[in-house]
């Protein structure tokens, strides 16, 4: 499966943006989906995962409430509704699939599939 994110750009902190990740390929509806994030100078971290049926999903302490993972089946596209936005959320943000995730969804070695990243700079 190959994936390309999209929808990272310069938003006020309080705003909104919503990424997207179009897979291509065989088989999107049976990969668990996620997407993490890296900040400039820092380690790349876990946002948030759904799993392949979108009967769970987890999220990062430091985005819940606040952001929102969804997928749809027939356009092949996982999906990252991100409301409240500070300048901390600022980083590349990139998604990932792998197939049997969902038991430890955080962990990257899960997802051995990767989009490019898009930038999402958050201005205070």
């Amino acid at each position: 499966v190959q994936l390309q994110a999209s929808g990272g750009g310069l938003v006020q902190a309080g705003g909104s943006l919503r990424l997207t990740c179009a897979a291509s390929g065989r088989f999107f509806s049976d990969y668990d989906m996620a997407w993490f994030r890296q900040a400039p100078g820092n380690e790349r971290e876990f946002v948030a995962a759904i799993n392949w049926r979108a009967s769970s999903s987890d999220y990062a302490d430091s985005v819940k409430g606040r952001f929102t993972i969804s997928r749809d089946h027939l356009s092949k596209m996982v999906f990252l509704e991100m409301n409240s936005l500070e300048p901390e959320d600022t980083a590349v943000y990139s998604c990932a699939a792998g197939r049997d995730a969902s038991a430890r969804p955080r962990r990257e070695d899960e997802y051995p599939y990767w989009g490019q990243g898009t930038l999402v700079t958050v201005s205070s």
